[in-house]
């Protein structure tokens, strides 16, 4: 039997991501064309798509950043713990860290809880999770919904929109990252939210509570380390959540700057995802396509700031550089992965 029909891959999980790519072009495509309601008024729209966050420009050199994502199917898992703090963590985490990719500090949120029938645990459980993800990461959660819907949802469902703040000459949009610049890596807190479908898949086919448990771990909040970064006059050339699609989505940033990655001292990956690999017999190059795998976020700089870059994010290191070729390579102690092309 070959590798590839041994294999599991996130596909085969019902997720496949160049699909999903193509609908989310045909999205901002059509998106694009309202950005003329907006044209010569008060919330004109900054052209920086297909980036971690949208911009409009609020007036007094200053743009808004927005963006909305949610927990996924990591719900599920919760569902089944019956352990919701940590899913609005989550929805946090999710949200505040891509705002933070564009150099804005995330300032607001509101969130939206959808649900199969009224649950006094679950929402007291998802609002506590919330509410701890917002002090982490100095937002305020300015209003929300909360929507009963049996004949749509199955269980709940959770995600949020986000507000932030930058000034428009300090827009990390990822153009000025170069040749030669340093990537820094800071670790990820395990799974994160993304990849559960594979994940719950592959290790949940038998209701285990300790693997339940690991894959409901919240993910890590990157606002503090970043904003203090940002204002300590670093000059930070590109940054990158490492979410859906994992290292794939560097091409966001590669093909706007016309240059490539190479990383070769990536964090190490948790347990976690050394039983997802071994269990579902997934390759590597999937893995690296679909999780974290260990590094939960990547900062470009010169290498003239990779020193002080490094002082001031506690646990961080150089995990790779900026190279010509228009390509994501990573480097494991076992072989070399082509991630992406551009």
């Amino acid at each position: 039997m070959t590798e590839s029909a041994m294999s599991f891959t996130y596909a085969k999980a019902g997720v496949d991501i160049r699909r999903i790519k193509k609908i989310h072009e045909a999205i901002d495509k059509l998106a694009a064309k309202t950005f003329v309601t907006r044209v010569g008024k008060f919330g004109k729209v900054l052209p920086i798509q297909g980036h971690y966050a949208g911009l409009i420009d609020i007036g007094d050199g200053r743009a808004l950043a927005l963006h909305s994502d949610g927990v996924g199917t990591k719900g599920l898992i919760a569902l089944m713990l019956e352990q919701y703090e940590g899913i609005g963590i989550d929805c946090v985490a999710m949200n505040v860290n891509d705002i933070i990719c564009v150099g804005a500090e995330p300032i607001a949120l509101v969130d939206y809880l959808a649900l199969e029938k009224p649950n006094r645990h679950l929402v007291e459980g998802v609002m506590r999770g919330l509410h701890r993800g917002a002090l982490e990461s100095g937002v305020a959660i300015v209003s929300g919904e909360t929507a009963i819907m049996p004949d749509v949802i199955n269980g709940f469902d959770l995600s949020a929109t986000s507000v932030g703040i930058v000034k428009k000459n300090r827009i990390v949009e990822g153009t000025r990252v170069e040749v030669g610049d340093s990537i820094i890596g800071i670790s990820s807190s395990g799974i994160h939210s993304n990849g559960l479908t594979l994940a719950r898949k592959v290790l949940l086919k038998r209701f285990n509570r300790q693997i339940a448990e690991m894959l409901l771990t919240p993910t890590r909040i990157y606002v503090t380390p970043i904003m203090n970064l940002l204002r300590s006059g670093v000059d930070i050339h590109g940054m990158a959540h490492i979410t859906g699609g994992a290292y794939s989505k560097l091409k966001r940033i590669g093909v706007r700057a016309k240059v490539g990655f190479h990383l070769d001292n990536l964090f190490p990956p948790q347990k976690v995802f050394e039983l997802i690999q071994k269990r579902g017999r997934i390759t590597e190059r999937e893995m690296y396509r679909t999780f974290n795998m260990g590094t939960g976020f990547l900062i470009m700089v010169a290498t003239a700031d990779e020193k002080k870059t490094l002082k001031m994010i506690d646990g961080s290191r150089v995990v790779g550089s900026v190279t010509k070729e228009r390509e994501a390579i990573i480097e494991t102690p076992y072989r070399r992965l082509e991630i992406e092309r551009w």
